[in-house]
């Protein structure tokens, strides 16, 4: 709204604790009063200028006919209306006038009410997510001493919300999922939500999810075709693993965090998929160097009848990186010395996240760096997918592996040309992966 009449009362700035009370207010508000007869034929001709807010009818009722109620800002007189159409159907200056709306907390949205309580000077609440019934909020610091009021007007305004919890901490646990601090509602944190058309359900509370990456998952999903492999090594809940084995796909999903992995299994039952997935519950390190090698080791040994892609999902931004060096050494050259060339090697997709000035030139060497070799024709894109705050990045850097990467150890890395050597060594030390 950009009408001040309509904001508000000034005096609730700086509210911590909600006093829904406090909202009233009075205001002038220019009307039409017509017969019943007339209203449809009325309606039309004013239907920009009618006033809308939150849980407030704009045409209602009168013992002799319709109240249309006008904006104030478009309509100060009688002048502001198309006159000439009004007055064919016989509607005059006579039948138009100012009176007082009572207007109250009902009236306004969450963003309207949060704009005119939070400090002035400050950012206020930008965004939120929304999972089931939960919302997640990351709250800054000069908003916590607002977090209850901003939490009981969410769950009054928003539709279906029951539950508003704050992100209490960084992630910083063995599994990776947030830390929540319940701010209001129930602390009922088992969801059921649909991403991209399939239903999810699992605890918040304790996996991890965020809603902000639905069309990263779809991307992924949309370059698998059926019969593709997928080899998901931290796979959470399924995200990408579910949509993809209901596409037919043959898929490995892994998670270490054990409640996630009983939500993957119950996700992928729900959605009826069970037999194009196999589940694991290890370490991602112990996944690529047991299950995907030999699932990997057996597809190249009995080649497919019909051609078909294999992918790896590596979606731990915080330290995804940190499992590449598995893939070096993963076979001896003897293992591969029968197999006959070109092989059908997997296409890496690994998320991070980088810091820094130059985001996407720090993410490539940052995974160059814990590769073990420097990515030229192997290199397949690297894709923004976020920014998580200020000069910090989420990206997926993709890419093929090779005979060479598969069958030498980390130490043996293929450098970059000499002249490029102090610059990529200088762009590492850059990188911050958190």
């Amino acid at each position: 709204m950009d009408c001040t009449e309509l904001l508000p009362p000034a005096s609730v700035r700086g509210m911590n604790v909600l006093k829904r009370a406090d909202f009233q207010k009075r205001v002038q508000i220019p009307r039409l009063r017509v017969p019943e007869s007339q209203v449809q034929r009325i309606i039309p001709l004013v239907k920009k200028l009618m006033l809308k807010m939150e849980h407030l009818q704009p045409v209602q009722s009168l013992e002799n006919g319709r109240e249309i109620l006008l904006h104030p800002l478009p309509v100060k007189s009688w002048q502001s209306l198309p006159t000439d159409e009004l007055e064919k159907q016989q509607v005059t200056e006579d039948n138009f006038c100012h009176a007082e709306l009572e207007l109250n907390y009902e009236n306004w949205s969450a963003n309207e009410i949060l704009k005119s309580v939070l400090p002035a000077d400050e950012e206020g609440l930008s965004s939120f997510s929304r999972i089931g019934h939960i919302v997640h909020l990351n709250l800054r610091d000069h908003l916590l001493p607002y977090k209850q009021l901003i939490g009981e007007v969410l769950r009054d305004k928003l539709p279906n919300c029951r539950t508003v919890v704050n992100k209490a901490s960084t992630i910083d646990n063995t599994y990776r999922n947030f830390q929540l601090e319940l701010i209001c509602g129930e602390p009922e944190y088992q969801v059921e939500t649909k991403e991209n058309g399939v239903p999810f359900e699992f605890d918040f509370s304790k996996v991890y999810w965020n809603p902000r990456l639905s069309t990263e998952h779809e991307r992924i999903v949309k370059m698998l075709q059926p019969g593709d492999v997928l080899y998901d090594v931290f796979a959470g809940v399924g995200p990408f693993s579910v949509p993809a084995a209901k596409k037919r796909c043959h898929v490995l999903a892994n998670d270490l965090n054990p409640v996630s992995f009983q939500w993957l299994q119950h996700n992928a039952k729900r959605n009826k998929c069970l037999s194009h997935i196999k589940m694991f519950n290890k370490d991602g390190r112990e996944f690529i160097l047991n299950e995907l090698r030999e699932d990997l080791l057996q597809r190249w040994c009995t080649p497919a009848a019909t051609p078909h892609s294999l992918h790896v999902t590596m979606n731990l931004p915080a330290m995804a990186v940190e499992f590449l060096d598995a893939f070096r050494g993963l076979y001896t050259a003897e293992e591969l010395a029968e197999l006959p060339e070109p092989l059908n090697y997997p296409q890496v997709h690994v998320y991070s996240f980088a810091k820094g000035e130059d985001t996407k030139t720090l993410v490539r060497q940052l995974v160059e760096s814990n590769l073990g070799a420097a990515l030229d024709t192997e290199l397949q894109g690297i894709s923004f997918v976020r920014n998580v705050a200020p000069n910090k990045d989420m990206y997926r850097v993709s890419f093929r592996l090779t005979r060479e990467l598969l069958t030498t150890a980390k130490q043996t890395l293929r450098k970059r040309p000499a002249d490029d050597d102090d610059d990529a060594t200088e762009a590492t030390t850059k990188v911050k992966c958190v």
